[in-house]
């Protein structure tokens, strides 16, 4: 099916925006959020580095500390703190629980304030539930392990009102899995161990005043993640001390958890602990997916309007120019195509004017002259059409003159046989020519020159060259021609046309159709002659390739051919190494041949 111009501007126009939209929309949804996140904790990766200073800058002042946590946490929606050597989160007397010890296996210990934490063990909004148990005065026993001299509490425990508090995290590394009950029943570790277990009374309990670090309390999934990173740390587990990013996933929700060691003024070990969900990233992306469902609508319907208008914009004048070369090559030279730009369509239309001019006052010439070659073509048809016989038949003819000449008969009539065997030479001469290029072709030592060319304007040539043939017999000539190139000796194959198209004028009756096709079939074009009229008997055409045949016994040789054409035809068709062959049709006979296509 052929495909206008229009239709192949407006496809190439839509695809191409369309891919330009597949693109833009594969990179938002797919890559965009890989970019994002990495983006992101690049970002925060250097701004960990100006906390790091502004942290060092501050020393031990736990307000400016604090608020540079809640300021970063502003800036960047991350989540930041500092942690001491063994993993506490520093400053954090605002909610905490300080103990006066009195018994410990540990003399260090004993008689020593000590102060807890609570974040470890309850978030801030729970802290109501069990504010009265920690109240001033009341006895209370601590389960932990110290390290450098930290207490770090693992359970808290009052027997009498079955009150508990732990951290699991550290308990479990510590005790293994207990129930509730267990953990209260707990008996200190032995002397020397890391383990510790002390009693005493609540001191004073502290709770945090204002919104400054109480965020920070509220937010278990990062005090989970302190709470593991404090169990890692202090069981030596997969941690060497360097700066560490890592992935962690709670709920479907990605985290990126970034860790940072410094050393401070006294060389104390602290690390930077900073903690940044990744949701807001799948949010927008989610949201990027739910809006490009009607950007895409949207744009499709906008794209299929543009590129039709702009496919029509571009196409209106090659149509133009199109219809006008259709009649030229028709040679109606009547219309020419309006000129209204200055770009390369309209130097081609106007390039396409002056041939259609020049073409016409040429044409017209060229009439006149076929007029005065017609007297000169008739007599050279006349000439070719009665070199039909074959050696037999003037070699008799030129016997019985000699013989008669001889005998002296018809002395007066000297001139008159003289030129009979002058006319039967010329005979000869022809046909001897015939054969000796068949010969030629037949020997096997012939090396057929391959050209490339149009197979098209070849036969467009052959039909040219053939025009008077087709006039005189008032037969139709049409055709159906791919333009398209092939590989082949393009004089033979010309000369192979000649012979099909000058048979098929000759046994087609007056008045009906020859039909010249060149189809291309895959690697392949198959060119064709039909002609309508009588058809040749079954068992006769393998033998029509055969030399002196004619399928028409009873035609006089006065107006045939030497009878070699077929088989010259034949020879040069299979030096080209192609199928050919001859088929009775509906109407008529088909003769054709297949050569190969360029490229």
């Amino acid at each position: 099916m052929k495909k206008g111009i229009v239709l192949k501007l407006f496809l190439l126009t839509t695809l191409l925006c369309m891919l330009i939209i597949a693109t833009i929309y594969i990179g938002q949804t797919v890559f965009f959020k890989q970019y994002y996140a990495t983006q992101k904790v690049n970002d925060i990766k250097t701004s960990i580095q100006s906390f790091k200073k502004e942290y060092l800058k501050a020393g031990k002042n736990s307000q400016a500390i604090k608020r540079l946590e809640q300021d970063f946490y502003q800036e960047h929606s991350t989540w930041i703190t500092t942690l001491d050597s063994v993993g506490n989160i520093k400053y954090t007397n605002d909610f905490s629980v300080k103990i006066h010890s009195d018994a410990s296996p540990t003399k260090d210990l004993t008689n020593r304030d000590i102060t807890i934490p609570l974040y470890s063990f309850i978030g801030l909004e729970d802290i109501e539930r069990v504010k009265f148990n920690l109240e001033q005065g009341k006895r209370i026993m601590v389960n932990g392990v110290i390290k450098d001299d930290t207490v770090i509490p693992a359970i808290l425990t009052r027997r009498k009102r079955n009150f508990v508090l732990e951290n699991t995290l550290l308990s479990e590394e510590l005790y293994g899995n207990r129930t509730e009950t267990e953990s209260a029943e707990i008996e200190p570790s032995p002397a020397g161990g890391s383990r510790i277990y002390l009693t005493g009374k609540i001191k004073k309990l502290q709770l945090p005043v204002g919104a400054v670090r109480s965020t920070i309390y509220t937010n278990r999934v990062f005090i989970e993640q302190i709470k593991q990173f404090q169990v890692n740390l202090l069981f030596n587990d997969n941690y060497n001390g360097h700066a560490k990013t890592m992935d962690y996933e709670q709920n479907d929700i990605n985290y990126k958890i970034l860790i940072r060691p410094i050393k401070d003024a006294n060389g104390e070990t602290t690390y930077i602990f900073a903690m940044t969900s990744l949701q807001p990233i799948d949010e927008a992306v989610q949201m990027l997916e739910d809006y490009y469902v009607y950007l895409i609508i949207f744009v499709l319907l906008l794209i299929v309007l543009a590129s039709f208008y702009y496919s029509k914009k571009i196409a209106k004048p090659l149509l133009q120019i199109n219809d006008t070369t259709s009649k030229i090559a028709n040679l109606d030279f009547s219309e020419s195509i309006p000129v209204r730009s200055k770009d390369e369509i309209g130097a081609l239309s106007h390039n396409i004017n002056s041939l259609s001019t020049t073409l016409h006052s040429h044409i017209n010439q060229l009439q006149e002259d076929i007029e005065k070659e017609k007297q000169l073509e008739n007599t050279r048809k006349e000439f070719i059409s009665g070199v039909s016989h074959e050696l037999k038949t003037p070699l008799s003819i030129m016997k019985s003159c000699i013989s008669i000449l001889e005998d002296g008969v018809a002395k007066d009539k000297k001139d008159y046989y003289f030129n009979a065997m002058a006319k039967e030479v010329d005979k000869m001469d022809m046909l001897i020519v015939d054969m000796l290029e068949l010969a030629k072709f037949e020997s096997g030592t012939y090396k057929m020159k391959m050209d490339v060319f149009y197979i098209d304007q070849s036969i467009e040539n052959v039909c040219e060259q053939l025009f008077l043939n087709i006039s005189k017999k008032q037969v139709n000539v049409h055709t159906n021609l791919d333009r398209v190139k092939v590989i082949a000796n393009q004089h033979r194959i010309e000369q192979v046309l000649t012979n099909f198209i000058t048979n098929a004028v000759l046994y087609t009756p007056e008045k009906q159709d020859i039909i010249i096709s060149a189809l291309e079939e895959n690697k392949q074009v198959k060119v064709g002659v039909e002609n309508k009229g009588t058809h040749i008997e079954t068992e006769r055409l393998d033998k029509i390739w055969d030399r002196f045949y004619r399928t028409d016994s009873s035609r006089k040789r006065s107006k045939g051919g030497t009878g070699l054409g077929l088989a010259i035809s034949k020879n040069i068709l299979e030096l080209h190494g192609v199928t050919y062959g001859v088929t009775n049709t509906e109407d008529g006979v088909l003769f054709f041949f297949n050569l190969n296509k360029k490229g």
